[in-house]
């Protein structure tokens, strides 16, 4: 079976999706499921929407791939939307969000000028490349892969003051999440984003704000840290940027890239015409009307799930289509995800105690209705068995 020589890294659940529609899966035995984790903020347009795929075919019917060595009318345009709707101005594109947070790191040090050292938060996650790995404040992350690379310091998310402290004459930068997505769907303090922003000012840092997960329109924004006024030197961006394609961005102001010369850094594959085509056609998509009703359905969400009043619950947190379900100590998480997906509902988790929900742009009050009665048909189910989910 060729699931046999697969390496044992993913700890899969036991279905194969081969087919969609909008915010529904089925499966390789017909099963349908109502999508509520898009590929993990990847397929903010569901499957098979008809813009995207026309576009991705004209793409291939064209050229698959020339490599950076040539012009490309598609990376220019897809540039010029992003520096637009961040006001930046310079944009590099790789493959991924960990090597969107590689790149930005390697840019903030060469604009330092021999300063190195990088402030990151405990619990954030920036990808799991050596680079990304060690700016990632979660021990249980790096067991078995020491050394990780020198200059990175995790200090309290949320805390200001921490940041101040762990300044040195080194530090070139901060590294943050405005939304810890892998960590739970954790909000900092409101007014930490832009506190942040004064510090690095203070101190002459680099703000690096990593939208992997929280950008391209999830919080009800085209990226999170436009919810307060602020605007960061470097943003990373990737998953929802192609609705499934593979591509990552690197978005920074004019005086970091222009430290940025030939042969500093590269991709072979990064703003592959089908996938830049795939992200144009996501930038059309993304209307001020998905982008409020992005905001809306999430607090529709979240209100909903608080009037359920499910007992195995502790906290519901996020902002817009991000959601994070605080499960109380006796209930887990990636159980609770199994049983949800046996009743037709596809969700993922953040550790052993978080149920994450990051459903399509596409959903509507009528599926979130759907999603919250089959949650608490679950919990009731394994109440009334007396087997904890």
């Amino acid at each position: 079976m060729t699931e046999s020589h697969l390496l044992g890294n993913y700890n899969r659940f036991p279905v194969e999706f081969t087919s969609g529609e909008g915010v529904w899966l089925t499966d390789s035995r017909g099963n349908r499921y109502l999508d509520f984790l898009s590929g993990i903020a990847v397929n903010g347009f569901g499957t098979g929407h008809p813009e995207i795929t026309a576009a991705v075919l004209k793409q291939l019917n064209g050229v698959w791939h020339t490599s950076n060595l040539f012009e490309s009318a598609g990376q220019k345009e897809l540039a010029s939307v992003l520096a637009s709707k961040s006001g930046l101005e310079k944009v590099f594109f790789c493959n991924s969000g960990t090597e969107a947070n590689e790149a930005a790191i390697k840019f903030a040090r060469k604009w330092g000028q021999g300063r190195y050292h990088i402030i990151t938060a405990q619990g954030g996650f920036h990808g799991r490349t050596m680079g990304s790995l060690s700016a990632s404040g979660q021990p249980k992350l790096w067991n078995g892969f020491f050394p990780l690379v020198y200059g990175f310091t995790s200090v309290q998310f949320g805390s200001v003051e921490a940041i101040r402290a762990a300044i040195t004459s080194e530090t070139v930068a901060v590294m943050l999440e405005p939304i810890q997505g892998e960590n739970g769907i954790l909000l900092p303090p409101a007014g930490y984003l832009k506190a942040v922003r004064e510090v690095c000012d203070e101190f002459n840092l680099l703000l690096i704000l990593d939208e992997v997960q929280s950008g391209m329109g999830r919080t009800g924004k085209w990226f999170a840290f436009q919810h307060e006024e602020l605007k960061p030197d470097i943003l990373t961006l990737a998953k929802g940027i192609a609705n499934g394609f593979p591509l990552g961005a690197v978005i920074c102001t004019e005086p970091v890239g222009a430290c940025i010369k030939p042969g500093d850094h590269g991709s072979t594959f990064g703003g592959n015409p089908v996938a830049v085509a795939a992200a144009l056609a996501v930038s059309t998509l993304l209307t001020e009307d998905i982008l409020d009703g992005n905001l809306a359905l999430g607090e529709y969400l979240r209100s909903e799930l608080a009037s359920a009043d499910l007992p195995e619950i502790a906290e519901i947190r996020g902002l817009g289509l991000m959601t994070g379900i605080q499960l109380k100590p006796g209930t887990s998480a990636r159980a609770l995800a199994s049983s949800l997906l046996e009743q037709g509902i596809v969700t993922g988790t953040s550790g052993d105690s978080v149920l994450r929900l990051l459903p399509p742009f596409l959903i509507t009050r009528t599926e979130i209705d759907l999603f919250v009665s089959q949650l608490a048909a679950v919990f009731e189910a394994s109440e009334s068995r007396g087997v904890a989910v």
